[in-house]
């Protein structure tokens, strides 16, 4: 197959249930080979994004492309396309091997070239002995490789999933996310994942789409989107939960923080922060910090660290995940959850240590801006 074959593009979907505008313009698209994810909570677009790609979902303008043809109105068997749907939707009257060979059938492919079809696929997907089985008989790791080899058994040139690890539990879920991966890269095949669980995405996908509201939100390498978040939603999503208002101005030596109820003042190195945009700080603009709980640590409250931003606060909850003990540390009005591997008392001051690497700030108002490093 030529390289330039499988390559997908859309451009400006837009697709509508009823008068409620599900997909606003969307475009994205997917280089020969590539994993693309198309990552965001429930409603924002994504699965009908998926459906549309396939042909299950009509969309009222835009275009979608295969190799430079246009696959738009094409229905759903002429696009080469196929979809490993959630559920798997598996037949369970059938065989591993007659599911997986059910595409080839409709297509009227022989016997022989079917069943050598089947027992590649079969090795290829560590199900060798149970292409007799009944899939009602199989675990769920296993249906969800039956339902992965009856979509590549037609040999597509898009290969699009739609959340399949969701009903698997968490270990069988990471052995089976490694084997998809496995798999795409050893058969070269365009994928789109659908998926609303981020450390799926950034594991599996060589580019990550971010969907809010029927628009993308941003896309880029799972590098990018994690450590240069674009606004203050992708940096929330992303896993950057704790917010914290500040007031900024420009210094010679990087961005300054005016003290507050509850830090000193600092000034921090703004080159290799994540903003919201490419304007000079004004004395006094608003902003708000975004921060992971791992890339905080805890300090005594009085401690005045350079180029660090201090909140002082109090510990008033803590948990312990495994490996690390998480805080909820109160700071005023406001609640931030850090990690810290020392285990203290809960009641007990102390500081919250944020490095200029850790914040990616944000003008409080979308109207301003402000100077760093634009993501």
């Amino acid at each position: 197959m030529d390289a330039s074959a499988a390559a997908l593009r859309v451009h400006e979907a837009r697709v509508y249930y009823g008068t409620h505008c599900v997909l606003d313009g969307v475009s994205l698209s997917a280089g020969s080979g590539e994993f693309i994810a198309l990552l965001g909570s429930s409603g924002c677009g994504k699965t009908t994004l998926l459906r549309a790609i396939c042909g299950f979902v009509a969309m009222a303008s835009g275009a979608i492309t295969v190799g430079g043809r246009d696959i738009t109105r094409l229905p759903p068997d002429k696009r080469n396309i196929a979809l490993v749907f959630q559920s798997y939707a598996l037949w369970p009257h059938m065989s591993v091997a007659q599911n997986m060979a059910y595409g080839l059938k409709l297509r009227r492919v022989s016997r022989a070239d079917i069943a050598k079809r089947i027992a590649t696929l079969l090795a290829m997907l560590r199900l060798e002995g149970l292409g007799e089985r009944k899939v009602t008989a199989l675990s769920g790791g296993q249906r969800q490789r039956v339902a992965l080899g009856r979509a590549l058994a037609v040999n597509p040139q898009i290969l699009l999933l739609d959340e399949p690890l969701s009903k698997l539990d968490a270990r069988i879920r990471e052995e089976v996310r490694h084997d998809i991966k496995t798999l795409q890269q050893d058969l070269g095949i365009t994928t789109v994942h659908v998926t609303h669980d981020r450390q799926e995405a950034m594991v599996m996908a060589d580019r990550i789409a971010i969907l809010d509201a029927g628009h993308v939100a941003q896309i880029g390498t799972p590098e990018e989107i994690y450590n240069r978040p674009n606004s203050p939603f992708v940096a929330g999503f992303m896993g950057a939960t704790n917010v914290v208002p500040l007031t900024l101005s420009r210094d010679d030596r990087g961005i300054a923080i005016a003290e507050g109820p509850f830090n000193r003042g600092v000034v921090i190195d703004g080159s290799g922060i994540t903003n919201g945009g490419p304007v000079q700080t004004s004395l006094g603009t608003s902003a708000v910090a975004h921060f992971r709980s791992e890339q905080a640590r805890l300090c005594p409250a009085d401690q005045a660290l350079d180029g660090c931003l201090v909140l002082r606060g109090e510990i008033t909850q803590a948990s312990y995940p495994g490996g690390f003990y998480r805080y909820a540390v109160r700071v005023g009005p406001h609640q931030y959850l850090v990690d810290d591997p020392r285990r203290l008392a809960i009641g007990e001051a102390v500081g919250i240590a944020l490095p200029a690497a850790a914040l990616h700030l944000y003008p409080d108002k979308p109207t301003e801006q402000f100077h760093g490093r634009q993501s």
